[in-house]
């Protein structure tokens, strides 16, 4: 098994950081994870959401990048995709 170092898996901020959400197919499902980045990254843009839909139609996989500043900021959103009830998961 291999360990890192603490300043090994540090990030730099501001950086781009790609977030992959998946969650029930509905309608309103990019405008709502939208809303939530849009809290914390004002400048995101609905432009910025690739979405795929599953073979059998029950989900959606949405690929976004957000302009990270800061490691609570991420895990702000991180937080808000995982009380959100159309998400499934969110990496």
């Amino acid at each position: 098994m291999s360990t890192f170092s603490r300043s090994e898996l540090e990030m730099e901020f501001p950086s781009h950081f790609p977030i992959k959400v998946v969650g029930a197919a509905h309608d309103q499902l990019a405008q709502v994870i939208h809303d939530i980045i849009l809290q914390h990254d004002p400048a995101f843009s609905m432009d910025a959401i690739r979405s795929n839909q599953s073979r059998t139609g029950k989900y959606y996989s949405l690929t976004l990048g957000v302009n990270a500043t800061s490691r609570e900021q991420l895990d702000a959103i991180y937080n808000d995709l995982k009380a959100c009830e159309l998400v499934l998961w969110a990496l």
